[in-house]
């Protein structure tokens, strides 16, 4: 069984990386369960061609449409055939927890609903959406109720969907970094038993976590690697990174005081902060001045983008495009392909009916749980009784 598979939001293809790679064979009856790209869109250039050279073999697919999604012909099958299988990791800038958080407010927070729009226009059997664990609280929680109750019912179609934050260094990545991943299957499988679970860590206690170290070194990056240029440091950085021990930051109270940085207000923890070897890395991020890099444990220096795509397991001949401050961007952006990959073989093995080993999907991010607090919320808030019926109304 093959589903084809449509995208919006591709990224560098952490995605469809994962997708590509997953392959679930019924150990009684040899029957294949696998993935393939069809289409996908993107409004960043260098994502595009990232996507189309790793995940379609020529940066120039066609099948990979380059720009805003606001202007994507959805429905229209010359451009964007019919497909099996959606993947959408909608913009996460107005739900992250760095930021302004104007939600469902601001310029990027409304654009999951252009997966919604694909959902109810191609009804495929399955989708999968990823985004920050933020998320769950914008708009003090009614930005996810909403987002869920879209994805349940996007208009002629309806889906079961199994919101969970996904922790990857509990699936192997050698990165702390906390994402909800939503699962939906159409309503008329799972009525006939394909049934989503959350697959279970594959390494649950923090004693067998990856760490960065192991991830960077073992095995040593070739030479020649692409992507692996060493960044440049003045003088005084190398030298006040010289005093910040393995998992520390710029505060760190050991560094002279003609190094220290003259900042006022307050002090991110990422800030020139050192990885700790014996851990996975803090959160690989796509963006930030001055101190944001992640710095290497040992050397007195930022990570190469290798490095920090080996944080994120992509493979190193995964060839990331454009300049080296787009190449950290498309990194920073990515989902990591091996856990991903986890979740994409729970659902092949859901439509298989083979069994796996699974675990309850996080409480809070539940449609009913959600609503619940909702109300709980505006009962406590004392309000009369015709505002308190509305909001019942409203859920």
């Amino acid at each position: 069984m093959i589903f084809k598979k449509g995208e919006l939001f591709n990224g560098p293809g952490g995605l469809s990386l994962a997708a590509k790679n997953t392959v679930v064979i019924h150990p009684e009856t040899n029957e294949e369960f696998r993935i393939e790209h069809v289409w996908s869109n993107d409004f960043d250039q260098n994502a595009c061609r990232t996507f189309a050279l790793n995940i379609c073999g020529d940066e120039n697919d066609p099948s990979v449409i380059c720009g805003p999604v606001e202007k994507l012909p959805i429905g229209d099958r010359t451009l964007l055939k019919d497909i099996d299988c959606f993947a959408f990791g909608f913009p996460c800038n107005d739900y992250s927890n760095v930021g302004e958080k104007k939600g469902l407010g601001g310029t990027f927070g409304p654009l999951y609903s252009y997966g919604v729009k694909v959902l109810n226009e191609y009804k495929p059997k399955f989708f999968v959406a990823e985004n920050v664990g933020g998320l769950q609280s914008a708009n003090e929680g009614r930005a996810f109720i909403q987002i869920l109750k879209e994805l349940e019912s996007p208009g002629s179609v309806e889906y079961v969907v199994t919101p969970h934050l996904y922790k990857f260094e509990e699936y192997g990545v050698p990165q702390s970094r906390h994402r909800i991943i939503i699962v939906g299957i159409r309503k008329d499988l799972a009525e006939q038993g394909i049934e989503f679970k959350v697959p279970a860590p594959t390494t649950p206690n923090s004693a067998d976590y990856k760490t960065c170290k192991d991830a960077i070194l073992n095995p040593p990056i070739p030479e020649g690697a692409p992507n692996h240029e060493m960044p440049r440091h003045t003088a005084k950085v190398k030298e006040m990174l010289s005093y910040i021990p393995p998992g520390e930051n710029a505060w760190y109270i050991g560094i002279p005081e003609e190094l220290q940085l003259n900042v006022k207000g307050a002090r991110l923890s990422s800030i020139y902060k050192r990885l700790d070897p014996t851990r996975p890395a803090y959160t690989v991020t796509g963006s930030g001045g001055g101190g944001t890099h992640m710095y290497h444990w040992d050397e007195t220096r930022a990570l190469t983008n290798r490095e920090r795509a080996r944080l994120q397991t992509f493979p190193d001949d995964f060839v990331f495009t454009g300049s080296k401050e787009a190449v950290r961007k498309q990194i920073g952006m990515a989902v990591p392909p091996a856990g991903a990959e986890i979740v994409f073989q729970a659902i092949l093995k859901s439509f298989a009916k083979i069994p796996y080993e699974f675990i309850e999907p996080t409480k809070k991010f539940q449609l009913e749980y959600l609503q619940k607090e909702i109300v709980k919320k505006t009962v406590k808030n004392n309000i009369n009784a015709d505002e308190k019926q509305l909001a019942f109304n409203n859920i």
